[in-house]
């Protein structure tokens, strides 16, 4: 979900060597044995969902328009641009700025589509970090935003090693730069009148001087540092609240899916298994979580045929792997507290594979484990939801935004760009790329 700017410019298109599956994403619902195929070729996707799905609407107007949207953010991500919903309107007209940014995820797919099963589909990115009703303002905008990575021009994709390769080829790439690095250090104190940071790494204590401070951090974390507790009490009022985990299944053997295909690489193929019928039970599903006392509300389970993947790209690992991204789970208790969410979702799973007892070991995750691993504020992969006044303009904790989108509080020479800023941490390295480009003209 990289912009393939950043992947040029940075120079981590010559480092890393990557992978997307062009084979059609499978999409399984409770009622069939066999897949819906969402083909690339939307006019082949069109006659499939209209056979699979009854689909009566119009989904080359949908996609016409999706990347109208598309274009227009991506060119704001280019230029470093603070979003604006004023030039929105400007360049793309009243209509679709407010069916495509101001309104619902629900007023937008009711717009295109007929059937439950296309607006569930299409539309379950609003809920992909969090658990953002369908009927808020400003969701529809979260389905182009997690289509506007092109690096694989909107399509997820691999990286041969993993995906902190991109972490350690940037470091790389930095050093090279002359960045010098402090990992494993503890912050002390930041004094921001005399512009000092003072920090332990190793039992040994350090001060260095800054000019600008940039942090990549969650939204809160900054502000304890900073020891601003009013700032801190404002951002903790915001929804931070995340309802994805995840499982990491290992194999010894390549998995076999029961279904066949005639395409290249099949077993690489990302699969969609979805336990709801209609739209309303989805969105009943995803905000269980958050009304009732439910640990789990089954909603869709993301399969990432990660291991596929490494041997398309040459890179042979002792295992097969899998990762399955699972929606819906309460914040409250760790994986160890919920076995009975890993039995579900496996055995879920093991029903379209040909080998399941190859299966020798598993990790899973809560958001309550991404909140303690990760420190991601109450679990959110994108650590602040994609919400009603947390999206496009909105997405950011800035005091004067017409000297830069990117500051952070009231400060004048400290910014934030981690994944709760504009656009979101799914749409990777982008809001450090705009950050960097606004504080540089700041500075010219």
């Amino acid at each position: 979900m990289m912009p393939d700017f950043i992947f040029q410019e940075t120079g981590l298109s010559n480092n890393v060597e990557i992978f997307s599956p062009k084979h059609p994403k499978l999409v399984y619902f409770p009622d069939s044995n066999t897949s819906t195929r969402i083909y690339q070729n939307y006019k082949k996707l069109d006659q499939e969902i209209k056979n699979k799905w009854g689909e009566k609407g119009d989904l080359e107007s949908f996609r016409n328009d999706e990347d109208k949207i598309i274009d227009f953010i991506r060119q704001g991500f280019k230029f470093g641009e603070t979003p604006s919903l004023e030039k929105a309107n400007a360049v793309l007209g009243k209509t679709l700025t407010n069916l495509w940014m101001n309104g619902s995820a629900k007023n937008l797919l009711d717009h295109y589509f007929t059937s439950d099963k296309t607006k569930i589909y299409m539309g379950m990115t609003r809920i992909e970090s969090g658990s953002s009703s369908m009927h808020n303002k400003g969701t529809a905008f979260t389905i182009p935003l997690m289509d506007s990575g092109s690096v694989f021009n909107g399509y997820w994709g691999y990286v041969k090693g993993g995906i902190w390769q991109i972490t350690e080829e940037i470091s790389k790439i930095n050093k090279s730069l002359g960045v010098m690095f402090y990992m494993s250090s503890n912050i002390n104190s930041i004094d921001t009148n005399r512009m000092k940071v003072a920090f332990e790494k190793e039992k040994k204590d350090y001060e260095i001087d800054y000019d600008y401070m940039i942090f990549a951090t969650d939204p809160i974390t900054p502000s304890k540092l900073l020891k601003n507790f009013k700032l801190q009490q404002e951002l903790e009022n915001k929804d931070y609240l995340g309802t994805s985990g995840k499982i990491t299944a290992f194999f010894k053997n390549p998995v076999k899916w029961k279904e066949s295909s005639p395409y290249k690489n099949s077993d690489s193929a990302f699969r969609f298994v979805f336990s709801n019928q209609t739209l309303n039970a989805f969105e009943s599903s995803s905000q269980r979580v958050v009304n009732s006392s439910d640990d789990y509300a089954p909603s869709y389970v993301q399969i990432y045929a990660e291991g596929a993947a490494q041997r398309v790209l040459k890179n042979r690992e002792p295992f097969d792997k899998l990762t399955f991204f699972i929606k819906n789970i309460k914040y409250s208790k760790t994986a160890d507290q919920l076995p009975f969410i890993k039995e579900e979702v496996m055995n879920l799973i093991f029903k379209h594979i040909v080998n399941p007892e190859d299966c020798v070991s598993t990790e899973f995750l809560c958001p309550k484990d991404l909140n303690e691993i990760f420190y991601f504020p109450k679990g959110n992969i994108d650590h602040m939801a994609l919400n009603e006044n947390q999206n496009f303009s909105q997405r950011h904790f800035s005091k004067n935004i017409n000297k830069s989108f990117y500051l952070y509080g009231e400060y004048d020479n400290i910014y934030y760009c981690g994944a709760g800023a504009y656009p979101c941490g799914s749409v990777a390295g982008t809001a450090g790329y705009m950050c960097a480009k606004q504080l540089k003209r700041t500075v010219n």
